[in-house]
């Protein structure tokens, strides 16, 4: 059983410190990386995949984005409004699920960037999500061909894309891409206030209802000025 998701939440509220100084004056999802700022590209593959309403959360220089995005029509932009507090990834959308209703619904980090191979890697997830068996289900990029990622990996994968947690001086093939499908029920009980999504991602883990999806395609991890320049010639070899 496969879902369809008409909404997500894309978590825009972060001050981008490693960004800087690009970020000194300016929200990193709107930084831009080939031509276009990094919030367009999520909500651009949001709108091809079928995502009719999108809740952006703001924190830092809200009214950038608040403004930028004021126009678009394919996804439609609800705010969720946390310039009085910080929320984290967890505590944002705790604040937004009034908005995002009962159903899976698509999660995705405004400065995630990835190519997509032959299909819509969100499609992908859409197909492959079974409330059934799962809570969460992760786009998963291989450690070995992302660009600007040097880190140990987040999980490794199991034939049926249940997800192990990375111990903690251990080395993983799969990092997390920045996209994801959540289940709303998986936040009953959540923290009021600022926590880390991780904490659901990790509870999710315990009642083995993680799971994960591998990228078709290329990931680039956009987190320092010198990485927008590889994921700017990345783009650019996509289209040559």
């Amino acid at each position: 059983m496969s879902v369809k998701p008409t909404k997500a939440m894309v978590l825009a509220a972060g001050f981008g410190l490693r960004m800087r100084p690009l970020t000194e004056k300016m929200p990193k999802p709107l930084v831009p990386v080939a031509g276009q700022p990094l919030l367009d590209h999520v909500l651009d593959k949001l709108g091809e995949a079928g995502v009719t309403e999108a809740v952006v959360n703001v924190h830092y220089l809200p009214d950038q984005i608040i403004n930028h995005v004021a126009s678009r029509q394919h996804p439609r932009i609800t705010i969720s409004d946390e310039r009085d507090q910080v929320l984290g990834t967890g505590g944002g959308v705790v604040k937004a699920l009034p908005l995002l209703g009962d159903t899976p619904f698509f999660h995705v980090n405004s400065d995630t960037l990835w190519i997509d191979g032959v299909r819509s890697n969100l499609a992908r997830l859409a197909e492959n999500f079974d409330p059934a068996r799962m809570d969460i289900l992760l786009l998963m990029a291989p450690t070995a061909t992302s660009i600007g990622y040097s880190g140990r990996g987040d999980y490794g994968m199991l034939p049926d894309g249940a997800l192990r947690k990375r111990k903690e001086k251990e080395v993983v093939p799969f990092v997390y891409a920045g996209a994801a499908i959540l289940s709303p029920s998986i936040f009953e009980g959540a923290p009021q206030g600022e926590f880390s999504l991780t904490k659901m991602f990790d509870r999710a883990n315990e009642q083995d209802r993680l799971f994960g999806l591998r990228l078709d395609g290329v990931w680039m991890h956009v987190g320092t000025p010198d990485a927008v320049h590889a994921a700017e010639e990345a783009f650019l070899e996509s289209v040559a």
